[in-house]
């Protein structure tokens, strides 16, 4: 079996607890040398000051590779940019490039006047200053908002026009989910890399509601595994065991890159790297 390139996602910490939560994360997974580690935002653009701080501390004290993500919620086109142009006078040279989602129970999704209506503008900005790699999302299971998937693609394909030249993926629990969100790109003329977006599952009563939200199906197996295991108090073993899994059929059936979510809790996506048998290099050096 082909070994793949790595990355993970962590969210910026909120608290003391929380910061030496996501050191701890990041010391734990970074031998296994990701191609990239993500700093996220939260909806409404609310840790937009934190995930800076992260991608900062991160870049700034460790040799690890550090993307931010940048949104167009509630900023205007100059603060966007501002905070993009700090990133590469830092050495910050890539970045995600989201629409983002609104506050919690604001309704959908509005753009400021003064700011960038949609990703589509973010990514073609941010492509113009000619100082970053661009990455975008994608649902392969089409997004919430969409009308259906030959619209989200066709979204999704003007994204990669403006500039993007990679893709991530929202997660997702089969392989062959993946493997026909990528036919249907490879149709409709994206060749970039799609990364697959994979959630160790730590808690699955919290995974099953946040996969309704996002529109990620749910298979009745899973369900049912899941439904067993924690009565059985074997939850962290499945969740190890269908994660494995899954990125093995990936991995066979081509794909070189995954993107691991972390949420900051490292033992379950160190257990799935190891049981992928992915090597261990040096332990993560802090520069500062």
């Amino acid at each position: 079996m082909t070994t793949p390139k790595i990355s993970f996602e962590f969210f910026p910490p909120r608290s003391l607890e929380a910061s030496f939560r996501l050191w701890d994360t990041a010391m734990a997974l970074a031998p296994f040398s990701p191609d990239f580690v993500s700093v996220t935002y939260g909806a409404g653009g609310t840790t937009r000051k934190l995930t800076q701080e992260t991608v900062s501390a991160l870049h700034n004290t460790t040799d690890l590779n550090v993307a931010a993500h940048l949104t167009c919620v509630d900023a205007s086109r100059e603060e966007t940019l501002e905070i993009a142009k700090q990133f590469a006078r830092e050495g910050v040279t890539e970045i995600t490039a989201l629409r983002g989602d609104p506050p919690a129970g604001t309704g959908p999704f509005q753009a400021r006047k003064d700011g960038f209506a949609n990703s589509c503008e973010l990514v073609d900005a941010l492509a113009r200053t000619g100082n970053f790699k661009i990455r975008v999302g994608a649902y392969p299971e089409v997004h919430p908002e969409a009308a259906n998937q030959a619209a989200d693609i066709d979204w999704l394909k003007r994204k990669i026009d403006a500039g993007a030249s990679e893709i991530i993926t929202q997660f997702f629990f089969e392989a062959d989910v993946f493997f026909r969100f990528r036919d249907a790109c490879d149709k409709a003329g994206i060749t970039v890399p799609i990364l697959p977006g994979i959630l160790p599952i730590e808690n699955w009563k919290n995974a099953r509601a946040f996969s309704q939200r996002c529109g990620a199906s749910i298979p009745d197996w899973l369900d049912q595994a899941f439904d067993k295991a924690l009565r059985d108090d074997r939850e962290q073993l499945l969740a190890t065991s269908v994660a494995t899994e899954l990125c093995t059929d990936l991995i066979e059936g081509g794909v070189e890159q995954l993107h691991f979510y972390t949420l900051n809790r490292p033992e379950l996506t160190r257990n799935i790297c190891l049981a992928l048998g992915l090597k261990t290099q040096q332990a993560l050096r802090h520069v500062a």
